[in-house]
């Protein structure tokens, strides 16, 4: 039998999986069973469209639900769809806390159904070549990246650029940077982490976010991103000398090596739909939740200064001149901004994050 599928939250970024769902349907793989946003949404021929996910699995029930919905609503939803018989492709973050995680992680148990999260670049053969090759390493990992979001970005929907909905630049856009070191950095059991987090705009959450954890094993993983960037930095996942662009799929294994194009990701979808084992379930994502959890449970961040800000050539919002600069080089050398001579930076926040029998407990120091 043909499985159907459907899409809870058909507009913003669930465009990108309904045109992954046509392109499935239109080879045999899947059927669109029907889509669900709570604003109106480009019509689908022939696909049912619903402004309640409740009403969607009552009156369809499909066998897979893609939800592509704020962060903040995920849990509920991703346990009506359970409680319907439906497996799940559950967008990147998850949930938001280490609670909702434990309670996701036993509906599905319980359910018997499986649950594959969107971190869509875990499917990617780089990686996995990655991986292998840096097997064992004791170097620290990072990952850099810096792009641009103009200011209609946070304007875009009522949640974005709020710390409560569990918006910021390193657990939304550049989860999968977070995700992916964690990975790389297989077993990695964080103990401590140091966030700087940084916003260029009047907005609750952070736009530049400089993080350094610290493993069981002394091991570090410095992550530096920001969204106010004029120059393009992809994204970088560094182990010694070896770096992979995430997002491109590139991959160098040696300092004086090339970049070479590693082809090959199987998508998530497919992967949920095959019955093989999930390239991301969700209890991969448990320290990313760990964490990104801590970080949105920071205090606010800090402002720089409009007087270190320029404007975007292109209009739409100011930037922060050298960042991408600066990302690359918090994640060279693993000193956050207020360790180098960065006027701007503020001392880091700390949490001592203590994992046993399931349980995250984050206690937070100042300097």
């Amino acid at each position: 039998m043909i499985p159907r599928v459907a899409l809870v939250g058909a507009g913003g970024h669930g465009i990108s999986h309904r045109r992954t769902l046509k392109d499935l349907e239109g080879r045999g793989v899947l059927k669109i069973a029907a889509f669900c946003d709570r604003n109106p949404v480009e019509p689908e021929p022939g696909v049912p469209f619903f402004d309640d996910h409740r009403d969607l699995l009552e009156a369809v029930r499909p066998e897979v639900v893609i939800i592509c919905t704020p962060p903040h609503t995920h849990l509920p939803i991703a346990l009506d769809c359970l409680a319907a018989g439906a497996d799940l492709l559950l967008e990147k973050p998850p949930v938001t806390t280490l609670d909702e995680h434990a309670r996701l992680a036993a509906a599905v148990r319980e359910s018997g159904r499986r649950c594959q999260v969107g971190f869509q670049a875990l499917g990617s053969a780089a990686l996995g070549r990655l991986c292998a090759a840096t097997a064992g390493s004791t170097e620290p990992v990072s990952a850099a990246g810096a792009w641009w979001r103009p200011d209609s970005y946070y304007r875009r929907a009522p949640w974005a650029g709020r710390q409560a909905t569990f918006d910021g630049a390193l657990v939304n856009p550049f989860a999968h940077a977070l995700m992916q070191a964690l990975v790389v950095a297989d077993g990695f059991e964080p103990v401590l982490m140091e966030l700087e987090r940084y916003r260029t705009r009047e907005i609750q959450t952070d736009d530049c976010t400089f993080l350094r954890l610290t493993g069981a094993d002394g091991r570090t993983i410095v992550v530096a991103v920001t969204l106010a960037s004029e120059v393009f930095v992809a994204g970088e996942i560094q182990v010694g000398e070896a770096v992979l662009e995430y997002p491109t799929d590139r991959l160098r294994l040696g300092a004086d090596a090339p970049f070479e194009e590693i082809p090959g990701r199987i998508g998530l979808l497919e992967n949920l739909l095959s019955g093989a084992a999930l390239i991301a379930p969700l209890e991969r994502t448990r320290t990313f939740t760990v964490v990104a959890e801590a970080i949105v449970a920071a205090p606010m961040p800090a402002t720089i200064p409009p007087g270190e800000l320029g404007p975007h050539p292109e209009g739409g919002g100011r930037i922060l001149p050298g960042v991408h600069e600066l990302v690359r080089q918090v994640a060279a050398t693993g000193l956050l901004p207020s360790e180098s001579d960065i006027t701007w930076a503020v001392a880091p926040h700390r949490v001592s994050l203590q994992q046993a029998k399931g349980v995250s407990d984050a206690q937070a120091e100042h300097r």
